[in-house]
C-alpha cells in the first residue's frame, strides 16, 4: 500500500509542502499516518494536517483534540481552523464550501492538499449524481486532482476501497474519530451509502469497483470534451479591444456558427474555472445572450457572477463588478501621484499636471466633452460610438478640471486628456472551482 501511495504521488513530489486535509476519520487517518511512515522512509516534501472545524455539532468539539494527539505522536504539525458554514439549502453543500475557503487559504504557490476519498466515495458519488440527471462533467464524478487556489487538490486513494483502509488502520492499531452522523440514512449520500450499496454489492460484488471504474470511462470523455471545447474557444478568445478591463470575454460571431451541443460544450469549458455550471434547464440564458439585437444588454445570472452581452461579446462578471460603482467625486490634488479610487481600481496621469482643480466623478447622464475639431459632443453617444462595453460605462473615470469634463480614462482616441489618463480597473475576482 505505501509503494502504491508514493507512485500515485509521484507528479506532487517537488512540491513544497504536502498538506493533508485531516478530519481525524478512519480515511484521512489513514492516510496521514501512511504519509508519515512515507517521509521517514524518503524524502518527501515537507508533511502538515489541516483540520476543519464547522462547529455544526456538539460532538465536533472533541475532535480537534484528538486530531492534535495523533499528529503528535506522528510528528505532523496539524493547524486547526474554524470556519462559519452559512445556512442554506444544503447545509452539507455549506459547509463544503467554508472547508474548501479554508484550504485555499492555506495553499502557498504549487502546495498540493491531499483528501482521503476512496474508491467506495467514487462510486457513491457517480450514483449519486445520476439520480439527480448529471451531464458529463457531473458523471465523472471527483477528479483525481485539480487546482485549488495557489496549489492542486490530489486524492491519491482513488482507486483503493473503503475496507483495505479499515484493515490498514486496524493491524496498525490506529485510532480514528466516528461521526455520529454518518449512521443517519436521511440525508441522500448517507442512504446510498447505508441501504443501497449494501444491497448492491449483495448481488453484485464488485459494484463499487465497477462504478468507480465507470466514471474514469467517463473522465476520459469529458476530456475529450474539454479539448475541443477549447479548440472551438480559439477564434471566440481573440480581438477583444477592451482587453484592459481584465475581463473574461468571448465573441460571439465564433460562437454561432457552432451546432448547439458544441456551443454548450465550448460554454461550459469556459465557465468550469470560474462558477458553478448550470443545470440543463437553466441553459435558455445562453440563448438569451447569444440571440440578443445589438441594442439588448441581457444578463444570464450564474451561481459566482453574471454573463452580459454587449458589442457582439459575452462578458463574466463577478466580485466588485457586480456592485454599484461609487458616485461620489474624488478629489486628484496631485495628478502626478497615483490616485486609488474606492473600489474601482487607480489611476494615473501620464503628463504634466493639469492647471486647476482635479478630481474624478463617473457618469451620472448628461455629459458633454469637447474635442478638437469636433467641437462639444454628447459623451453617450460618443462611448457608444467607440463600442465601450455597456457594464464598463458606470465605472470609467472621468476628469474634471475647474468642473468641466476634459477626459475619459482609458480612451485615447477621444483627446489629449483622454489619453494622457489610465486607469487600471478592479480585479475581476474569482473563486477557483
Amino acid at each position: 500500500m505505501l509503494d502504491d501511495l508514493l507512485q500515485q504521488l509521484a507528479p506532487h513530489r517537488q512540491a513544497p509542502t504536502w498538506h493533508v486535509a485531516f478530519s481525524g476519520g478512519l480515511d484521512s487517518t489513514v492516510l496521514l499516518h501512511q504519509l508519515a511512515e512515507l517521509s521517514r522512509q524518503h524524502p518527501l516534501p515537507s508533511l502538515s494536517a489541516i483540520h476543519i472545524h464547522h462547529g455544526l455539532q456538539a460532538a465536533a468539539d472533541a475532535w480537534p483534540d484528538h486530531c492534535r494527539s495523533v499528529c503528535e505522536r506522528l510528528g505532523v504539525p496539524l493547524q486547526v481552523i474554524h470556519v462559519q458554514v452559512k445556512p442554506g439549502a444544503s447545509l452539507e453543500q455549506a459547509a463544503r464550501d467554508a472547508r474548501y475557503q479554508a484550504f485555499i487559504t492555506c495553499l502557498h504557490e504549487g502546495d498540493v492538499l491531499l483528501t482521503a476519498q476512496h474508491r467506495d466515495d467514487q462510486a457513491e458519488t457517480l450514483l449519486f449524481r445520476l439520480l439527480r440527471g448529471a451531464g458529463v462533467r457531473g458523471l465523472a464524478a471527483m477528479p483525481r486532482q485539480r487546482p485549488l487556489g495557489a496549489g492542486t487538490l490530489a486524492r491519491p486513494l482513488l482507486d483503493r476501497p473503503r475496507a483495505q483502509l479499515l484493515a490498514y488502520a486496524r493491524a496498525q492499531d490506529l485510532s480514528w474519530i466516528e461521526d455520529p452522523t454518518n449512521a443517519d440514512d436521511a440525508p441522500s449520500r448517507n442512504f446510498l451509502r447505508l441501504q443501497v450499496f449494501p444491497l448492491l454489492a449483495s448481488r453484485w460484488p464488485q459494484a463499487a469497483q465497477n462504478i468507480s471504474r465507470a466514471a474514469d470511462h467517463v473522465a476520459e470523455a469529458l476530456q475529450l470534451l474539454e479539448e475541443l471545447g477549447r479548440e472551438d474557444l480559439e477564434l471566440a478568445q481573440q480581438g477583444n479591444p477592451y482587453d484592459w478591463l481584465q475581463v473574461p470575454t468571448l465573441a460571439l460571431p465564433p460562437l454561432q456558427r457552432l451546432s448547439a451541443a458544441r456551443q454548450r460544450n465550448a460554454m461550459q469549458t469556459w465557465l468550469a474555472p470560474l462558477t458553478r455550471l448550470p443545470d440543463a434547464a437553466h441553459w435558455a440564458g445562453w440563448a438569451d445572450l447569444r440571440d440578443a439585437t445589438p441594442q439588448a444588454t441581457p444578463v444570464w445570472r450564474l451561481a459566482d457572477g453574471e454573463l452580459h452581452a454587449s458589442q457582439q461579446r459575452v462578458w463574466w462578471l463577478a466580485g466588485c463588478w457586480l456592485q454599484a460603482p461609487p458616485l461620489q467625486p474624488t478629489p486628484w490634488p496631485e495628478p502626478l501621484q497615483p490616485l486609488q479610487l474606492a473600489d474601482n481600481g487607480e489611476l494615473r496621469w501620464l503628463r504634466e499636471a493639469p492647471a486647476g482643480q482635479v478630481e474624478i466623478r463617473y457618469r451620472e447622464g448628461g455629459e458633454t466633452l469637447y474635442l478638437e475639431g469636433r467641437g462639444t459632443r454628447d459623451l453617450k453617444r460618443l462611448l457608444n460610438e467607440l463600442g465601450v462595453p455597456a457594464f464598463a460605462r458606470g465605472r470609467l473615470p472621468l476628469l474634471f478640471i475647474d468642473g468641466q469634463l476634459r477626459g475619459v480614462a482609458n480612451l485615447p482616441r477621444l483627446n489629449r486628456e483622454s489619453a494622457a489618463l489610465q486607469w487600471s480597473p478592479p480585479t475581476n475576482a474569482q473563486r477557483l472551482r
